[in-house]
């Protein structure tokens, strides 16, 4: 992956809608070599699909909630009937397998308190696989994004930002240059 890949995923990031044309115009290549980037990078499995992001608030779907679930055993067949269970709900957004006192961690959006009552009282806490659940509600939401950082994908040689307790570095990696340029970023 080369400094034109990391452009055009950052790009695609943005906005995944942007014509091979405007591809172009952001990474610095033609539209063809755009196209053929993008092709091979969807090959790969880097980019796995395009989709559009729905706004919950304007769908009337209000309250999102954070749920931590206790497995009442653990087995693989109490996982299995539990992954079932969130699979069959629309309303779950994310779902993790933990480390930890709780077993999995479940964001869910509901229209209200009384919907969200509703899932937690007749569909989580009756279910067999279920023994536990900790819900903690969303009062304001502070960051929300699917971008991944790509940072990390620079060529050896690129300058990069170096973070060092409110301030910013900037160093070159490679032949061990650093610059003595420092920005203090509380001012």
């Amino acid at each position: 992956m080369d400094a034109f890949d990391i452009k055009l995923l950052a790009a695609l990031q943005r906005d995944g809608r942007l014509t091979n044309f405007e591809l172009a115009e952001c990474v610095g290549l033609s539209a063809s070599q755009c196209s053929r980037r993008r092709v091979a990078l969807e090959e790969a499995g880097v980019i796995e699909s395009y989709r559009a992001h729905l706004s919950a608030e304007a769908l009337g779907l209000g309250v999102a909630v954070f749920v931590q679930v206790t497995l009442a055993t653990h087995s693989p067949d109490n996982s299995k009937r539990f992954k079932s269970l969130i699979e069959g709900l629309d309303e779950v957004q994310e779902a993790y397998a933990l480390t930890g006192e709780a077993d999995y961690l479940v964001k869910l959006v509901a229209a209200d308190l009384k919907a969200l009552s509703r899932i937690l009282n007749e569909i989580f806490l009756p279910h067999e696989s279920v023994a536990h659940v900790r819900s903690s509600v969303v009062l304001d939401r502070l960051k929300e994004t699917s971008r991944l950082p790509l940072s990390h994908l620079s060529a050896p040689g690129a300058e990069k930002p170096e973070h060092v307790s409110g301030k910013t570095r900037t160093t070159r990696h490679g032949r061990g240059r650093r610059s003595d340029q420092t920005t203090d970023r509380r001012k």
